[in-house]
């Protein structure tokens, strides 16, 4: 699973090297799977601008192993990101992608783990992807209908009709378990 990097948040402190991170993932769709090593050292050498221990560093080498199909490698990283104290949008993303990885390893209950207190975290745009990793999850734990829940609930708001109903039927698929 290719999970999107970069964002102007919470960041390294410069502009400069926000706006050249995110050109750097804007490209990512132009590497093939032969040339996906050359995008991480493209991502590798941004990382290598900022301080050894920067959170944010971690992260954007983590997500360059995840975008490329490396969730093995990217586990780590993400966790190291975590324990330096990322914060703000970075540290949800992480959280969302991290659990994402841990799935893709077959560790589907660690994600569980990491997603369930983002449900009650302050809201964000990120909401409906925290709902959609975590649906997958569940789903890999075998509670489908839970996540089948979570995703209609992020779905409902967002349809021109029916919303009330969906909402209604996501409540009830959890409740009549």
């Amino acid at each position: 699973m290719t999970i999107e990097s970069s964002d102007s948040g919470s960041g390294s402190g410069s502009s400069d090297w926000e706006e050249r991170i995110a050109a750097a993932w804007a490209t990512i769709d132009s590497y093939d799977e032969a040339s996906a090593g050359e995008f991480r050292a493209l991502v590798d050498g941004l990382a290598a601008e900022l301080p050894a221990d920067s959170p944010v560093a971690a992260f954007e080498r983590a997500s360059a192993f995840d975008s490329t199909g490396h969730s093995d490698k990217a586990v780590p990283l993400y966790q190291e990101a975590l324990r330096l104290g990322l914060s703000g949008y970075r540290a949800r993303r992480t959280k969302i992608q991290l659990a994402s990885s841990l799935r893709n390893m077959g560790r589907p209950e660690e994600g569980v783990a990491l997603l369930e207190p983002e449900l009650t975290a302050p809201g964000d745009e990120l909401d409906d992807a925290v709902r959609a990793c975590l649906a997958l999850c569940l789903s890999s734990l075998g509670r489908d209908r839970e996540g089948l829940a979570l995703v209609l609930g992020a779905l409902a708001p967002h349809l021109p009709r029916y919303q009330r109903s969906m909402a209604n039927y996501a409540k009830a698929l959890v409740v009549s378990e």
